[in-house]
């Protein structure tokens, strides 16, 4: 029966999910900026009489279903905020401005949420406990991020959830399959800026200058024995370095150049060991080279780790959804989602939606000025979300009757 009723309710509303994801992609804002989306956010809950606060991170919002029976919390989370990449796509809802675009899926994200929110206020006879909306700004702005501001303005301050979600389009998986796992989902992201002192001088003349650009490289090449020598091969971890500025012409030896880069892991003592080991290798190659080498390293997002019983909910929510052959075994990805700060407090999932466009050699990356998704994905994302929050409830709720029936036998 509830089966039914949610795809009926879906029926009504794929359009409105596919229409709100197209204006969002014509009109994309970046980071801290999502002022018209945040207030098509509040607009569209506002029409459907679900109670919101707005403000959270500056322009996030935080709207509240509460269910017609009691029970727990469980908070549905969708980022709002685009990238500075200029669109290469050639389609009618392609970004309107210059430099602008949703090219990470964020403006889906928002989209579904926005679909799954409607389903479940419609369904407020079935939720037994409340239900938080988290459209959350700034997730591209790492290492700082959206999340950990909403937080700092205290989102989850009157309503505490117990368990939490998140979904990220993904262009690796096909239409009507997930990715999910029950521990690392996605890497920590951490970056550092290191720079080299030397001292300057004539090309023709190097005895009397101490060549930065050679320290570097020899610096460069000892980091990256940091992976291949320092960290267990099967613990998985990245250092690159994306950036190099120094020199002045051909005929001039550098006395400065600065190296900057990023640091990828999923375990916690590998990053600890990768920042002591970047650190000792600047301290030895200064000595060596007599210069003077300074390195900032900044703490990102932390790894993206799921709770394994939910994870193991999301797996069987989809394949009783889906199919049997839609929960795909995945690796996990070092690239990073701020979703982390939310499981450091919380339990909860995040969750990779299979976005493949229908022509696969078309497809391309996140992050690439010419990346599609295919919409047919969008409305099972949305019926992914709210058998989630059903399910988690039941499970919730479940356990607390199950624990107050044993109370009361002893």
């Amino acid at each position: 029966m509830v089966k039914k009723l949610v795809k009926r309710y879906l029926a009504e509303v794929e359009e409105d999910i596919i229409s709100i994801r197209r204006h969002l992609h014509r009109y994309p804002e970046l980071s801290h900026q999502e002022y018209k989306t945040s207030k098509l956010v509040q607009e569209k809950l506002a029409a459907s009489h679900i109670q919101f606060k707005a403000g959270y991170g500056n322009t996030g919002v935080l709207g509240m279903i509460q269910g017609e029976k009691p029970g727990k919390t469980v908070a549905l989370r969708a980022d709002m905020d685009a990238l500075p990449i200029q669109e290469k796509n050639d389609i009618p809802y392609k970004s309107t401005k210059p430099g602008v675009m949703h090219a990470c899926g964020h403006d889906a994200h928002t989209a579904m949420l926005l679909g799954a929110a409607e389903i479940l206020n419609r369904m407020r006879a079935h939720i037994e406990g409340k239900v938080l909306l988290v459209f959350q700004p700034a997730e591209e702005d790492a290492p700082i991020g959206g999340a950990q501001l909403m937080l700092n303005d205290g989102v989850f301050e009157k309503h505490q959830p117990d368990v939490i979600y998140g979904m990220h389009v993904w262009p690796d998986l096909p239409v009507g399959t997930i990715g999910i796992r029950k521990r690392e989902m996605m890497g920590a992201s951490d970056r550092f800026k290191i720079t080299i002192q030397g001292r300057g001088g004539h090309a023709s003349m190097p005895h009397q200058t101490n060549d930065a650009i050679v320290t570097a490289g020899y610096l460069i090449t000892a980091m990256q024995s940091i992976v291949s020598r320092s960290i267990n091969p099967l613990k998985q971890s990245v250092v690159t370095i994306g950036k190099i500025n120094g020199g002045y012409q051909a005929n001039v030896i550098a006395e400065k150049v600065t190296l900057s880069g990023t640091v990828r892991t999923y375990d916690q003592e590998i990053k600890h060991k990768i920042k002591q080991r970047l650190s000792k290798i600047c301290n030895k190659t200064a000595a060596m080279f007599e210069s003077t080498i300074d390195m900032t390293y900044i703490d990102g997002y932390e790894a993206t780790i799921n709770t394994p019983r939910w994870a193991s909910l999301v797996r069987q929510t989809a394949i009783d959804l889906f199919g049997n052959n839609a929960t795909p075994e995945v690796e996990p990805a070092l690239t990073a989602e701020d979703f982390s700060r939310y499981l450091k407090h919380y339990q909860g999932a995040f969750i990779w939606l299979g976005t493949r466009v229908d022509h696969p050699n078309e497809q391309k990356a996140l992050h690439n000025p010419e990346f599609k998704l295919n919409e047919k994905a969008l409305p099972l994302g949305s019926e992914l979300l709210v058998h989630l929050v059903l399910n988690t409830l039941k499970k919730l709720n479940g356990e607390v009757n199950e624990s107050h029936a044993i109370y009361q036998i002893h």
